[in-house]
């Protein structure tokens, strides 16, 4: 197993990265401000179980694969910039706050955690950080990978529900003060959407390897 010296320097470079503005980030504060608090952390759920999916990947050695194969990367890359897009731009052309409403539809749980999955799924930073980070940190000399593997992704999930989950609470704390204020809702669909659609042409200009 590894050191308990690693494993506090593993937490704080998962930390420097959770904290950093990104597709996860702004999925869930649009959902939390959109959907409230329960789809705000059924979002979050989403996001750290396709954490694991994101390991499995590491140790199969799909990481080294999108190294050798650069078009492969630019094509995730692509398909989540265009996710997000395509719910930033569905806000901006909404032509009402309705969405804040208490009787509005929302997703359902299933689809709310499915959503934050397939947007971890489709986040860059998440492979760059598993094919330049997290193998540093698996030496097959001190045991079982996958044990290995599974501790590391333990601390990537509670720093995610920590960091995460705060943002969601607090968000989703604003939604309700919005709520009571109708003329509010329309701007706040507006600045979600704008947000999500500079993090998309963000994470395109930022990530996309020639």
């Amino acid at each position: 197993m590894q050191s308990l010296t690693q494993l506090w320097l593993f937490f704080l470079i998962v930390l420097a990265v959770v904290i950093l503005p990104g597709m996860d980030m702004a999925y869930i504060a649009g959902s939390s401000l959109v959907g409230g608090r329960r789809q705000g952390l059924l979002a979050l759920a989403g996001i750290v179980a396709g954490g694991i999916c994101h390991v499995i990947a590491a140790a199969c050695g799909i990481g080294l694969l999108i190294k050798l194969v650069p078009g492969l990367f630019n094509a995730v890359l692509l398909a989540g910039a265009v996710y997000l897009a395509w719910i930033g731009v569905s806000l901006l052309r909404s032509r009402s706050a309705a969405v804040l409403e208490a009787q509005a539809p929302r997703l359902s749980d299933r689809s709310a955690v499915l959503r934050g999955a397939l947007t971890s799924l489709l986040n860059p930073k998440a492979y760059l950080f598993m094919l330049a980070i997290f193998p540093q940190f698996i030496d097959p000399q001190r045991g079982a990978v996958w044990l290995q593997a599974l501790v590391l992704w333990t601390i990537i999930a509670v720093t995610q529900a920590g960091i995460y989950g705060g943002l969601a609470l607090g968000l989703a704390g604003g939604r309700d003060w919005l709520q009571r204020r109708p003329s509010g809702g329309l701007l706040l669909n507006r600045g979600v959407g704008a947000l999500l659609l500079l993090t998309a042409l963000w994470t395109v200009t930022a990530g996309w390897q020639h």
